[in-house]
Order: C-alpha cells, then structure tokens, then sequence
C-alpha cells in the first residue's frame, strides 16, 4: 500500500512541474486523493460490499470532483491532472502510466450489461475535456487531443483529435524527441500538421530534423576517421542546454562543431 503511495507521489512530480514538495502533493491534489479513494471503493466492490463502495466513491466525488466508479480498473502510477469532472465508467479499464486531464470521460454508449467502457493502454494520455465513449482499446502510448470524442479504437503510439476523433499520427514521437521535450517542458501531444500553431509544428519538424542531421554527421566523421586516424570519430560536441531552458545549472555553452574538430587533429 505505502510502496504504491509513494509511486503516485512520484508520478506528480515526474508529470507536474507546478508539484514543489511532498507534504503539497499528499494534501493538495484532489487527483491522488481519488485515486486512493478507489483503492477503498474496487476493494469494496470485489468483495461484495457494493453499497459501501458506492458510498465511498460518492463521497470521494463530493470531494475531489472526480467520479470514478468501484468497478473500474486502474493500473499504477495513475495521474488525473486538475481532475475537475473527470467520469470513469464500470467497465473502465486502465493501464499503467496513464495520464488524464480535466474533464475527461471514459464512457459507455449502451444501457447493455457487460463490457460497455473503453480499456487504456500503458502510458495513454487523454487531453482536457476529451470523451472516450465506447468498449474499444487505446493502444498504449496512444494520445487523445483536448475536446476530441474518440468512438473507436486507436492504434499504439498514436494520436487522435477532432469531432469524430480521427487519427492524425499513426506512430509515436521518437525516443529522442519525447527526451527533448521533457526536458525543455513542450509536449504537443495534441497537435497535428494540419493544425493551427505553426510554432509547435515548425519546433517539432525542426527537433525531428537537427536529429536525422546529427545522425549523418555522425556516420561521416566515422567514415573519415575510418580513412584518416588523425580525424575525429565524433565531429559533433555534446549539447550543454543552459538552466533557464531546462538544463543543469552553470551549464557551459557547448563549442562550435567547427572547434571541437580541430581540437580532434
């Protein structure tokens, strides 16, 4: 119990920037306080006191602002960001890792019995205000946009947006550019090129580009040093980010390609 308390702590800080100590998580995040309210409520309901779980997760929702209902599924590490009007279903299943922002539903689009809610891949993340209506699969790592309404299943690793939600990127970030964006803090998760903010696109194409560039110079400096000893195997210096955007405090500036070769001759 203390051992996954102390993942879901970590998740905030790992996932919210604004989280500055531990004792403001634990009493200041109506999202946590859900979540361990569940753990109360699916114990409940597994073992057949269903009415005191469903109390428990009214009262949790008096609260918090956060439904979740007893039945649901949740894996660890779970986030629910700001959580105001956060719905999970019954049949709501959810993976580790997953993220979710306010005003997220995980909903049904039947009165049936049985599976009518959607289930959550590893590492999903559901943007504010999205409705994930229906008993399909988000693969993991998949992406739903702010305000989408997503009625079908979406692939692993991609992203989906719009009204129906359609799929605007059938692969996931590469390793690379999800580093830089941790590390500088910008994560369009929702955003695709058709859509209206020419800067988070232009900032992503040129990541994905200085990348591929990196990885050419890369393979020439280690054909040159394959024909010539003298020539440095690796031409490109390690890239010190200064702290205000993100990096070590008293970073040095990084040296010109240019210099950091003839150092290698």
């Amino acid at each position: 119990m203390f051992a996954r308390i102390r993942e879901d702590i970590a998740s905030v800080f790992e996932r919210d920037p604004a989280a500055r100590n531990t004792w403001e998580v634990l009493t200041c995040y109506p999202g946590l306080h859900a979540i361990w309210a569940h753990l109360i409520s699916h114990w409940l309901w597994t073992h057949g006191l269903r009415w005191l779980a469903r109390l428990n997760s009214n009262l949790a929702r008096l609260i918090t602002g956060i439904e979740i209902h007893p039945g649901a599924r949740i894996g660890r590490r779970f986030f629910i960001d700001h959580g105001m009007g956060v719905v999970i279903g019954e049949t709501a299943e959810i993976g580790d890792d997953v993220t979710l922002y306010q005003g997220v539903t995980l909903g049904g689009t039947s009165w049936n019995k049985g599976k009518r809610h959607p289930t959550l891949g590893n590492g999903v993340v559901v943007g504010a205000g999205a409705k994930v209506l229906g008993p399909f699969t988000v693969g993991d790592n998949a992406r739903i946009g702010s305000n989408a309404v997503v009625v079908k299943e979406v692939p692993p690793g991609a992203t989906a947006i719009g009204i129906p939600g359609r799929i605007v990127r059938e692969q996931a970030p590469s390793e690379h550019v999800q580093n830089l964006a941790q590390r500088y803090g910008f994560d369009a998760y929702g955003l695709s090129k058709d859509m209206p903010d020419p800067v988070a696109n232009a900032f992503s194409a040129m990541v994905e580009h200085i990348h591929k560039l990196d990885e050419r110079v890369g393979q020439l400096c280690k054909a040159m040093h394959q024909l010539d000893a003298r020539m440095p195997e690796n031409g490109l210096p390690e890239l010190d980010v200064p702290a205000e955007f993100g990096g070590e405090p008293d970073a040095p500036v990084a040296k010109g390609s240019e210099e950091h070769c003839e150092d290698g001759k």
